[in-house]
């Protein structure tokens, strides 16, 4: 039987998702709860991977198991196993061949940025503090520029071993509400750090630092110096990820590792 697996998770005393030798996972955690419900060991798919101190709001699992536990049960008992900061949002039954890595079409991003003069205790986890205003119209006007397909080799994260370095992208824009400014992102895939790349060069643009069309220039030079520094972790959640119908195409290399 395949299971679909819907998570919520804050990052902050994680190191990542990826089971890690000697390092607490979110991978490794969830298996572990997996394991005691279903008595045999399970390896889990996840729709791409979160960096160290990444949240998810609506992270993707997929697992196939002999066990004939109902979905509902599933769920109910791995919440009373799994240590608070880990939920599980849903739970269903899935088609045999649905795959939580391949089977995605695009993936929609958020990192939370905090312009408030003094940053609440209750925050700093959870968005990244820039004290201050910033240009919202220029960065929003840079973002736009991202829009479609690019060759995102400016923003990649170094170590990466990628087959190509193009992605689309379909939603890209900048917005405030009250003191917390959003920068929300959806594509096809993301090469590793790029929406932490792309939110720091965003910030200096909104400093006055670059000018907004510069995120074309920075673009079209495919060299990662030209960009902006990577943004913390703490402001990035995996919002949603996204699948289409029919069969698993294959997935964009490095999809979704942040």
């Amino acid at each position: 039987m395949k299971f679909k697996l819907i998570l919520a998770y804050d990052g902050s005393g994680y190191h990542g998702w990826q089971v890690q030798a000697g390092d607490n996972s979110v991978q490794e955690t969830l298996e572990r709860a997996l394991g005691k419900i279903l008595s045999h060991d399970v390896r889990v798919t996840a729709s791409g991977r979160t960096d160290t101190g990444v949240h998810a709001l609506g992270q993707v699992v997929s697992f196939g198991t002999s066990s004939s536990i109902p979905a509902e049960g599933l769920m109910k008992a791995l919440n009373s196993l799994l240590p608070p900061d880990i939920r599980v949002l849903q739970a269903s039954t899935a088609e045999p061949d649905f795959h939580a890595r391949y089977g995605a079409v695009s993936k929609t991003y958020l990192y939370v940025i905090d312009t408030e003069p003094v940053m609440s205790p209750f925050s700093y986890r959870y968005a990244l503090h820039h004290p201050g205003s910033l240009d919202l119209e220029a960065m929003d006007r840079a973002a736009g520029l991202l829009l479609g397909e690019h060759d995102f080799r400016s923003f990649m994260g170094t170590g990466s071993e990628v087959k190509t370095t193009v992605r689309r992208i379909i939603v890209s824009t900048v917005f405030a509400k009250g003191s917390k400014v959003f920068f929300v992102i959806q594509g096809s895939g993301f090469l590793r750090h790029m929406v932490r790349n792309i939110v720091g060069t965003l910030i200096q643009i909104g400093e006055g630092r670059i000018a907004p069309g510069e995120m074309t220039r920075i673009l079209e030079l495919k060299d990662r110096v030209h960009a902006g520094p990577t943004a913390p972790p703490q402001g990035l959640y995996l919002v949603s990820v996204e699948y289409g119908g029919g069969s698993n195409a294959s997935p964009e290399d490095e999809r979704g590792r942040h």
